[in-house]
């Protein structure tokens, strides 16, 4: 249900107007979820972009060897690193170049000091694709419009959640203490669907 979800976020408004990309539409998303990869790949192309992908830091900076994209949209947390240092190379390569970070809830005060590393922005999982076009095209200075279709508070709560239940290694009653949270209240949270 949550890629359904993810998906119907992700090629929503393929029609609707596209802000107008430069000349250079070269972009890289570096994202170690495969499948949300695929989805947001196939979204830019929609959009107009030229795509390069990427599912860890090393394929990110094996491909700015052989190209400096003009965007680049990254996840913060990748199975072998972090994402910033693909910012950091690209800037490095091209400090033209506009990129953005993509984040779980628990990063978003990293995602902050990625803003002043470098990336123009950060945007929370899961995410719209025109979310993404607005802040890679937003002008220096100006903040990108709110997201078209943000997280509820029940939804933000739940993905946390998910992500301590997680790194705990699905125990429950770690990831209870962890959270300050009552074991069978956590249980009860951890049976039900996702909210939208």
């Amino acid at each position: 249900m949550v890629e359904s979800q993810v998906e119907s976020q992700v090629e929503s408004h393929v029609e609707s107007h596209v802000p107008e990309i430069p000349g250079d539409r070269t972009l890289l998303i570096v994202e170690d979820d495969r499948s949300f990869l695929q989805r947001l790949a196939r979204a830019m192309e929609s959009r107009g972009f030229a795509v390069s992908a990427a599912e860890s830091v090393a394929d990110g900076l094996s491909l700015l060897e052989t190209s400096s994209p003009a965007f680049a949209v990254v996840d913060m947390r990748l199975g072998d690193g972090n994402g910033l240092e693909v910012i950091s190379a690209l800037k490095r390569r091209r400090p033209d170049a506009r990129a953005i970070i993509l984040t779980g809830y628990g990063n978003i005060a990293t995602a902050v000091n990625a803003v002043k590393m470098g990336a123009v922005d950060y945007l929370a999982k899961p995410v719209d694709a025109n979310d993404v076009v607005a802040a890679l095209l937003a002008r220096d200075g100006v903040a990108a419009a709110p997201p078209e279709h943000p997280m509820s508070a029940d939804r933000v709560r739940w993905e946390h959640i998910q992500r301590i239940f997680e790194l705990c290694n699905r125990n429950v009653s770690e990831t209870a203490r962890r959270l300050n949270m009552h074991r069978r209240t956590l249980q009860r949270i951890l049976a039900k669907r996702a909210p939208k």
